[in-house]
């Protein structure tokens, strides 16, 4: 499926009315991940495609949607993110949806976001935004801005803007992390030597990342 514009893609997370909002402002093409139909009927929205094994969507609901719209992958070894993913060819793809309650859940949509380095794909929570860092980005954000690198795999770069600079340091999953640096300049520069390296920061950051990650 291929698209010229962003999309929001909607999981079965709790989702905030007021972040879907947002979201759809800047991409407003929505398709619901399996459970995720759910999630939108509750908030009034009508995607235009449902995607998954359709196994968490109940009857009811999905009998809301048309077949044509009804894009069922019956296979069990990826998640419903990882699906759509697989199938959505588009410049961006904004999730909501994906950031909730279950840890096991986070860490695979993690794990999503690695496998499909270095596309442009944020994640959105109430409080948060996450996405895979390329392996060049210039933000222009607040100062005293949290700004968390959480390393997937072994990866070293540099920074600019930051309290804590990141060069010279050797990340790993298992070693050397950078949560809760803080934004010391308005303009922040971020160069990776290796792709691996989640940023997570607070949602009011939202537009200035898509901004970036755009360019």
């Amino acid at each position: 499926m291929r698209f010229s514009e962003r999309v929001t893609l909607l999981g079965a997370s709790k989702v905030n009315q007021r972040v879907l909002t947002e979201v759809l402002t800047f991409a407003p093409r929505l398709i619901a991940a399996d459970g995720g139909a759910g999630n939108a009927v509750k908030l009034g929205q009508m995607p235009q495609f449902v995607i998954g094994d359709l196994d968490s969507v109940d009857p009811e609901t999905l009998s809301s949607f048309p077949a044509e719209r009804q894009i069922r992958i019956p296979e069990q070894d990826s998640t419903d993110l990882e699906k759509c993913l697989n199938l959505i060819d588009a410049p961006m793809i904004l999730g909501v949806g994906f950031l909730g309650r279950r840890v096991d859940h986070q860490l695979a949509a993690f794990n999503a976001l690695l496998q499909h380095a270095p596309r442009a794909i944020l994640l959105i929570s109430k409080h948060d935004l996450c996405f895979h860092l390329p392996l060049k980005l210039d933000l222009n954000l607040e100062i005293g801005t949290r700004l968390s690198l959480f390393p997937m795999l072994p990866v070293t770069g540099r920074s600019s803007g930051l309290r804590w600079p990141i060069d010279g340091i050797q990340f790993a999953p298992d070693g050397r992390i950078g949560t809760s640096n803080i934004v010391s300049q308005e303009r922040v520069s971020l160069n990776m030597d290796e792709l691996g390296m989640l940023a997570i920061m607070p949602r009011e950051a939202l537009r200035e990342v898509v901004r970036a990650l755009g360019k």
